[in-house]
């Protein structure tokens, strides 16, 4: 499988804050079935500054520790972007990292407060999509906005965005309205991608198996892979040059 949003780059933001728990994360993830992660730590202005530059070199560190340790699991880089008007100048910057191409569209992980949708959201969203970046929305199931409304996504949905969905929401790890408006979501087949967006050993592994399962039984298996492996594989299909995805 192939998770496109976890946190396992060590001391940039609220994954792990150490090389050896990062390294011990990456191989909660082999053990899971995952062999292919692109990391997407917080962009995140006043909190978490990091940039394309600094999160490739990251990226970088941790692979290389990884081949060290001979464990099979293959980085890129990406990043989890919170949605504020400093968007337009981060982009205009370069400071931005996208998994890739699809379709024309650089493809960008976009993250909802969790507590609402900012108001004139629609109007940043059509920015992007003007500018050829398609926002890909991250665990719209865990926004409260979301979860007493979800027709608040709609809009998202009829403008290009796609959804990423977290594992641990199709299977409750993260409460009962989070789950239902996942298998509502899935039921409306409007998921694009299932993620883990692990963040430690404890609460938030990088996970895929048990939601892949969960899909699997109630969706078919054909939707468990392309959530897990197809899609992810066609957008972050220029981050693995040296080892070819197989679908």
């Amino acid at each position: 499988m192939i998770d496109l949003h976890c946190h396992l780059l060590p001391g940039i933001d609220d994954g792990p804050d150490t090389l050896k728990e990062s390294l011990a994360l990456c191989r909660i993830a082999v053990n899971d079935g995952i062999t292919h992660a692109v990391v997407t730590p917080h962009i995140h202005p006043g909190r978490w500054e990091n940039t394309r530059q600094s999160i490739e070199q990251q990226r970088n560190n941790l692979q290389q520790a990884l081949n060290q340790q001979g464990t099979p699991l293959q980085l890129g880089f990406a990043a989890e972007v919170r949605l504020t008007d400093q968007i337009l100048q981060q982009v205009e910057n370069n400071e931005i990292p996208f998994y890739g191409k699809v379709d024309g569209y650089q493809i960008m992980l976009l993250e909802f407060p969790h507590s609402h949708i900012i108001p004139g959201s629609d109007k940043l969203v059509a920015w992007l999509m003007k500018h050829n970046i398609r926002p890909l929305i991250a665990h719209p199931e865990r926004n409260k906005q979301i979860m007493k409304d979800p027709t608040q996504l709609r809009p998202f949905i009829e403008v290009g965005c796609w959804l990423q969905l977290t594992a641990g929401s199709v299977t409750a790890n993260f409460g009962e309205r989070a789950q239902q408006i996942a298998h509502q979501l899935l039921k409306d087949d409007v998921v694009a991608v299932l993620a883990s967006d692990g963040h430690n050993a404890k609460a938030r592994q990088p996970g895929l198996k048990q939601a892949f399962d969960a899909i699997t039984e109630q969706y078919g298996a054909e939707r468990a892979r392309r959530l897990t492996l197809h899609t992810p594989a066609v957008i972050a299909a220029g981050q693995f040059t040296e080892q070819a995805i197989t679908v």
